[in-house]
């Protein structure tokens, strides 16, 4: 019987807010889950593989001694929400917040633009990485932007000049960072 009026309780007939937005919606997923809100549309993300990992480990360490040793800001990486706009909530492999604008972050996310992300490509998320993620990080001021392929090495770096992203010269397995001042190495391993 106490079963059957905690039922009663939940069918009451009391109206229910069901989320609204996509904005409302992302922000009603699991804690955890491996999404991000691109152009208003909610992306749902395979785990990634190992090489992926891998890169990205050598290279967060890398950079994290470094931006640590100079005292220049956080190092934060994926999970972790970055609102960019309301249609555009992302989560950076690697990104970069200056000291001086690490009131973006708060518990829940950073809120507003990055100063340096690096994204690491995958099957899954290339065409977002260097399509409609890349123009979103431009159009919200993200001073730098790498994308690394961990299967070929491969690099592609932009610096926003003039409110635009400009290609940076590019190399395999370095990513040379002129507003970091320095450059960040990682060696491909196979499993």
């Amino acid at each position: 019987m106490h079963h059957l009026k905690a039922q009663k309780k939940i069918f009451s007939g009391r109206p229910r807010k069901f989320p609204v937005s996509p904005l409302e919606l992302f922000k009603s997923l699991p804690e955890g889950a491996r999404a991000q809100l691109i152009d208003d549309v909610i992306v749902m993300e395979p785990a990634p593989t190992y090489a992926h990992q891998d890169a990205l480990g050598t290279i967060f360490l890398s950079m994290a001694n470094f931006v640590q040793a100079r005292h220049l800001g956080k190092i934060l990486f994926a999970p972790f929400d970055v609102y960019l706009d309301s249609k555009n909530v992302f989560q950076p492999d690697i990104f970069f917040v200056f000291a001086e604008h690490q009131h973006l972050i708060s518990t829940s996310g950073l809120y507003g633009a990055p100063d340096l992300v690096v994204e690491a490509l995958s099957p899954s998320t290339c065409q977002y990485d260097r399509g409609n993620k890349k123009n979103a990080y431009e159009k919200a001021g993200v001073r730098e932007y790498w994308t690394i392929n961990p299967d070929t090495s491969e690099v592609r770096g932009y610096r926003l000049v003039n409110g635009i992203f400009e290609a940076l010269p590019s190399a395999h397995g370095l990513i040379c960072s002129p507003l970091m001042g320095g450059e960040f190495r990682w060696i491909f391993r196979q499993c």
